[in-house]
């Protein structure tokens, strides 16, 4: 299959702000071809108890470079990635090309995705997009029946499916994918005789785990709708969920132990609601209303599917948020395409591989790691229990993960707790999403494979089934920044005063629909407001969709750059010019007395704004006027002595939400009502 840019295509490639330059990436290595060469040698020399040296030399050797290179593609391997495979079957000669044509021609590329992941349908679609209903609500893959967990079985039978280890010892549970599928069947059997019907919704209020797994897969298999909720959450969160998907069931974990501590799920559930629950584990006691998961999977096999529209809703998922109703956010048929589409081609996920994510089952990273996992016939390793500690470490090396996939916050106390120097993994390649981080944490990451595996940052939303921007394996990797969209959408950085934003400015993101597996309903709330209402026009005319991160353009030798600076609210106005609490956080944490930072600002009386710093003390701290010295000198030197610290306050942990967002909304709370005395005295 060739396809031709058309000229339509060729003029967006130089035209569009989004879309890197037609130029080979010979041009970008050939610019930084000694300082890489300088860099891959210390890398090499490099003992990992002398980890900090070698960060202070990879600083040294690109000091002054908005860009500096920690790791960069082999021309020769990059042939047989995914990306570069699809790239040659395609007849393009390049990542550029391919994404230019798959920002412009969505349904070509979409109906190349699901070829590619060999989606099954029942019946098969009449054709992929129709717009009858307005660019908000598109119709995909009109005229089609299916039911996307009968793609999740393509593996061998043989292969291994996936790999479950705990805190409890060493031991792994192995499931192959035959073994996978009559698990799903039996559990569905069990299902189908408890009066459940097609669209009924049932928690799942568990760690990842197989059990949580097949539970999943089964429900969606018989049309039902599972519901994940955090284990996490208090059982007045979890009953506050189930009113809002109306569920009929709860299907939970009876216990674990989490970071050596016994969490009791089951008797949440108790506490929260008299709706039936399937328990797997073993209660103490168990309510007559309430049924052993054992019980079921040993039910007599459901072979059959319920086929569905495409647009059919098979998982409700939450925004994390508990400071409010949260939003319900549906996944539909085709958010798991999304999903599987972003691993196959940015992660690079491959059959003989083996993926993991440090995730929980109520977040959508879990779905997420599922179906592309399974949609890709590659292993999927989970581990219930908390991924910071060191038994983690030990798991990815038993269960020879070759992709992890994890957030900014466990890595911190990966590096807290050097993991470093027990490491001996196989894994090929990183992938991290969630708040940003900072250069030295995604260093650390990407020393824990000795400099060898790249580090995609990956950067979406529930809302969007998966990401909207992200690095590749073709592309050059410097930590903290992303390099493209993901295929098949587009996006814009646009700045306060409606224009896009231009190299060394930042912009709010707006995505430009359509594309798969981005929501196109809320349960609960409006979802024309929360999207896409007051959002002005794109610079061509186009309907833009709000998301609210927002990024600092970069571009160096031919390519564009993208680089996290929170979400739009976390831009703080000091001394008259903006700068992001992300990048003040960066050069905070360079300071060796402190384990992690967060910078808030505060409006006072004289309307402006003062920077109050919230440390982590990675030692005992004596002395907190020199720290806060300390701090302003590197502010001075790194960013600006415009920027001035009013107080620096330390705290043991940072507050975030289950999904280890940083709260700082939670540390503006805790500035005291008579600040201004105290931030003038701190002057």
């Amino acid at each position: 299959m060739t396809v031709k840019l058309s000229k339509g295509v060729t003029a967006a490639v130089r035209n569009n702000h989004n879309i890197i330059e037609l130029r080979n990436i010979k041009y970008l290595m050939q610019a930084f071809d000694s300082k890489y060469r300088e860099w891959q040698a210390a890398a090499k020399s490099y003992r990992r108890e002398n980890l900090q040296q070698v960060y202070n030399k990879y600083c040294e050797i690109f000091d002054g470079e908005p860009v500096p290179i920690a790791w960069r593609p082999d021309p020769d391997s990059a042939q047989n990635t995914n990306l570069g495979q699809s790239i040659k079957q395609l007849g393009f000669e390049n990542y550029q090309q391919l994404f230019s044509w798959a920002a412009e021609n969505r349904a070509a590329f979409w109906d190349y995705a699901v070829k590619k992941l060999s989606i099954k349908f029942k019946k098969e679609y009449e054709k992929v997009l129709e717009l009858q209903n307005g660019i908000e609500d598109p119709s995909w893959f009109s005229g089609a029946s299916m039911n996307i967990v009968e793609s999740c079985f393509q593996g061998n039978d043989s292969q291994t499916a996936i790999i479950e280890g705990s805190e409890n010892g060493p031991e792994l549970i192995k499931i192959t994918y035959r073994q996978l599928r009559e698990k799903v069947e039996r559990f569905a059997g069990g299902l189908s005789g408890l009066g459940f019907k097609p669209g009924d919704a049932v928690v799942i209020y568990a760690p990842l785990s197989s059990e949580a797994i097949i539970g999943y897969l089964a429900l969606i298999k018989l049309g039902l709708v599972p519901v994940s909720v955090a284990d996490s959450f208090s059982a007045e969160e979890l009953k506050k969920r189930i009113a809002i998907s109306k569920a009929k069931a709860v299907l939970a974990s009876a216990g674990y132990i989490y970071g050596g501590k016994q969490l009791n799920v089951y008797e949440k559930v108790r506490e929260a609601t008299d709706i039936p629950a399937i328990v797997f584990g073993a209660p103490s006691s168990l309510r007559a209303t309430d049924i052993l998961y054992q019980e079921l999977l040993d039910s007599a096999p459901v072979r059959g599917y319920h086929y569905s529209e495409p647009d059919s809703n098979i998982n409700i998922l939450f925004s994390s948020g508990t400071t409010k109703e949260p939003k319900a956010i549906p996944f539909t048929q085709l958010t798991p395409v999304k999903c599987a589409a972003d691993g196959y081609f940015h992660q690079d996920i491959r059959e003989n591989d083996v993926v993991t994510w440090t995730t929980g089952m109520g977040w959508m990273m879990a779905p997420w790691l599922i179906f592309a996992g399974l949609l890709n016939r590659a292993t999927v390793s989970i581990f219930a229990g908390a991924p910071t500690c060191a038994r983690y470490c030990d798991f990815l090396r038993d269960s020879g993960t070759t992709i992890l996939g994890t957030v900014p916050s466990i890595v911190r106390a990966w590096k807290k707790h050097n993991f470093h120097l027990k490491a001996d993994w196989s894994i090929r390649l990183f992938t991290s999403t969630g708040e940003p981080s900072n250069a030295a944490d995604y260093f650390y990451l990407m020393a824990l494979a000795d400099f060898q595996a790249p580090l995609i940052e990956y950067c979406g939303g529930t809302e969007i089934g998966g990401g909207y921007i992200t690095g590749t394996v073709l592309q050059p990797v410097s930590p903290t920044l992303f390099t493209t969209p993901t295929l098949g959408l587009d996006f814009y950085l646009i700045k306060p005063d409606g224009k896009v934003a231009g190299d060394r400015e930042v912009g709010e993101t707006f995505i430009v629909p359509p594309a798969v597996g981005i929501s196109q309903k809320l349960l609960n709330k409006d979802h024309h407001q929360e999207y896409y209402e007051g959002v002005p026009k794109g610079p061509k005319g186009e309907t833009l969709r709000r998301h609210g991160d927002a990024f600092e353009v970069i571009h160096y030798a031919g390519m564009t750059f993208y680089k996290s600076v929170g979400r739009t609210d976390d831009v703080m106005n000091l001394g008259g010019i903006k700068i992001s609490a992300v990048e003040i956080e960066e050069t905070l944490n360079r300071h060796e007395a402190v384990f992690e930072t967060a910078a808030v600002s505060v409006l006072e009386k004289d309307g402006l704004e003062k920077l109050v710093v919230f440390a982590v003390p990675a030692r005992e701290i004596e002395d907190i006027p020199a720290l806060k010295q300390e701090l302003q000198n590197l502010i001075n030197t790194r960013l600006n002595p415009f920027f001035k610290i009013a107080e620096v306050r330390l705290i043991g942990e940072l507050p975030r939400t289950a999904s280890n967002k940083l709260m700082r909304r939670g540390l503006r709370a805790r500035i005291p009502a008579d600040r201004k005395q105290i931030l003038d005295a701190g002057d």
